[in-house]
């Protein structure tokens, strides 16, 4: 594995294989860490992170290193598992409480909820999208409405 740095001797085996299985992708995409956050919605600080295992990456990090890495089908679902596996066992920092504690109780890591606008199912950025051109025209109607009535009786 190149110029990485070593892993820290006491991680979960589950994660020291996802991270070094991680490297390896990254490897194979043949850019840089600055490349990669250009190509993703991740910066080169959190690849750092999460490539370093000092961090969890969210589950759509993993999903984008797949896809640019050309990885499909059945090896990206195993990405996803591996990554599953990996979150589960991941160590806490001990001053600092995991994100979702308190949420259901579970103390999981939470996976990221935001999808960059690219990686958007289309059902959902369509929907989205129509329902603010809606409410905006609708708006438009009404304040063209009271503009109307307002003239209406100041001038009629």
């Amino acid at each position: 594995m190149g110029g990485w740095q070593p892993l820290p001797d006491d991680l979960p085996p589950e994660v020291r294989h996802f991270v070094e299985q991680l490297r390896l992708l990254k490897d194979r995409t043949g850019l840089s860490l600055v490349a990669l956050g250009a190509r993703t919605a991740y910066s080169k600080s959190s690849w750092h992170r999460y490539l370093n295992a000092t961090q969890p990456p969210p589950r759509q990090a993993v999903a984008a290193l797949c896809r640019i890495a050309g990885l499909g089908g059945t090896d990206a679902e195993r990405f996803g598992v591996r990554w599953e596996l990996a979150v589960q066992a991941w160590p806490r920092p001990a001053t600092v409480p995991a994100p979702s504690e308190g949420s259901d109780g579970s103390g999981e890591y939470e996976d990221d909820p935001t999808l960059p606008w690219w990686d958007a199912p289309p059902e959902q950025s369509g929907r989205g999208r129509s329902g603010r051109l809606l409410l905006s025209a609708v708006l438009l109607l009404l304040v063209t409405l009271l503009i109307g009535v307002v003239g209406t009786v100041a001038f009629g």
